[in-house]
């Protein structure tokens, strides 16, 4: 095996040794040496660092504060990057989230890739890292901005995920509409529902955590760029910052703008902080559902057993034919990772200290984990969980016929002291409601099935499911 080949470049600390074929600079080897712990830098962070160095560089050009050529070879070095694939962009953007809270050497890796990149494509340009593309700009203000844009990209790919599983939801909603079973509360029996009005409650809690993070979105718009160091601005050319919001609202598809207080951006991320509590309250809400529909799938002949769930493969190495809640596993277990990235970023948003929060790195993956895994799992939910899932009528109408708080119907009619003596007659003696309630001598044949009618205790005409 060949001996690495080293190059040696200087920083304002001293010379570096740096793989020689590698297009970054001394400040990304001095932090790929210092810190290689944990999770690599998510790529997203990288793609939107590009844009905005480009971004950076044509408005720098527009407002006369850059060389065209220069900023024109900045140009055309980000877009091949931006055109490699993640693994082949990877090679160049090594370093780990574990480093200065602050991003710095994220940024300068960025820089320094750009510049030695447009360098090899311009030789003699002699374009620098710090001085033409961190031109204007400061890892303080570029770090967050960078974070934003990402966070959006992830609610982009989030909301679809949701939308998936309210839709594939509906239409068990539909098909189950008058499906009668029994209701349950504090894990007990209770009164009767339709499976359909069951699934419309998932719907509703759904429908309300989109619209929660539908309406929190436009909050991540509002962009730390132009703050620089501490917020005042110092060494961004008039015009800059503006134009960089265009040019990257043009690029994402949103009206990113910059007229924001930027000793609030740079300082505080409070936007990323309450997006992510609709995350959580997303994730609490998902836990809900897929630990109903796990528990009423228990069985199949010794649990709930009230719905059928598809085999999406062996559920045991040694129990032969065994069928196990995967899907729905695998979306708590995505909530657990959620709530506790949830403290992380509380905690880490809390780190404002004076002019800046340097707990940037750490907040914004945890942010990308916990959409990357919630739409992740959401989808594997919907497709291969509730797609197929079925209920089991006959084991409905036992459980249904077995229950003593059916009883209910009857209170209006002869109280509900003696409604309850029925129920706990039943119950004592180990017999059916009818049986007590006829033995009672309150009730007659007659009335008892008169007024034990099943569909019209769940008031299914004055509950409709929602558009």
């Amino acid at each position: 095996m060949a001996e690495q080949e080293y190059r040696i470049e200087s920083d304002t600390i001293g010379e570096v040794k740096i793989p020689k074929e590698a297009l970054w600079g001394p400040q990304t080897e001095r932090s790929r040496n210092n810190f290689p712990s944990g999770e690599l830098m998510p790529l997203a962070i990288i793609r939107a660092f590009l844009h905005l160095k480009k971004a950076a560089a044509e408005s720098n050009v527009e407002v006369g504060d850059e060389p065209a050529e220069k900023g024109q070879a900045i140009e055309e070095a980000i877009d091949q990057l931006l055109a490699l694939s993640d693994e082949d962009l990877r090679k160049d953007f090594p370093l780990h989230v574990l480093q200065t809270g602050s991003g710095t050497q994220t940024n300068m890796n960025v820089n320094e890739v750009v510049a030695n990149l447009a360098n090899k494509l311009h030789p003699g340009l002699n374009i620098l890292p710090n001085d033409d593309v961190n031109r204007g700009q400061s890892s303080n203000d570029t770090y967050p901005t960078a974070m934003n844009i990402v966070a959006v990209e992830a609610v982009d790919k989030l909301e679809p995920a949701i939308e998936h599983l309210i839709d594939e939801l509906k239409v068990k909603q539909d098909k189950y509409w008058k499906t009668v079973k029994v209701g349950r509360t504090h894990l007990q029996d209770a009164t009767p529902l339709t499976f359909g009005q069951e699934v419309s409650g998932y719907i509703s809690a759904l429908k309300h955590d989109l619209a929660y993070i539908q309406e929190l979105k436009p909050s991540l718009y509002e962009l730390a760029i132009g703050g620089t160091a501490v917020g005042t601005g110092l060494n961004a050319a008039p015009g800059m910052t503006e134009a960089i919001a265009g040019k990257l609202s043009e690029a994402y598809g949103h009206e990113f703008k910059v007229d924001t207080n930027k000793f609030w951006g740079l300082a505080h991320h409070s936007a990323l902080s309450v997006m992510h509590g609709a995350f959580k309250t997303l994730a609490n809400d998902m836990f809900k559902i897929a630990q109903d529909i796990r528990f009423l799938a228990s069985g199949p002949r010794a649990g709930y057993g009230e719905l059928n769930i598809p085999a999406n493969e062996p559920g045991s190495s040694i129990m032969p034919g065994k069928v196990n809640p995967t899907q729905a596993e695998a979306v708590t277990m995505a909530v657990a990772r959620v709530l506790g990235n949830d403290v992380t970023i509380n905690f880490a948003a809390s780190q404002g200290n004076f002019e800046m929060n340097v707990f940037k790195t750490v907040m914004i993956a945890a942010f990308l984990e916990s959409a990357e895994i919630l739409a992740g799992t959401i989808t594997g939910f919907a497709d291969k969980m509730i797609h197929g899932l079925t209920v089991n009528e006959q084991r409905m109408d036992d459980l249904l016929e077995n229950s003593l708080m059916t009883v209910t119907a009857l209170s209006p009619k002869i109280g509900y002291h003696e409604a309850a003596v029925i129920a706990q007659t039943a119950q004592r003696e180990g017999t059916t409601l009818k049986e007590a309630a006829l033995k009672s001598g309150k009730v007659t044949e007659e009335q008892y099935d008169e007024w034990m009618d099943y569909m019209a205790m769940t008031n299914i005409d004055r509950t409709k499911p929602e558009e």
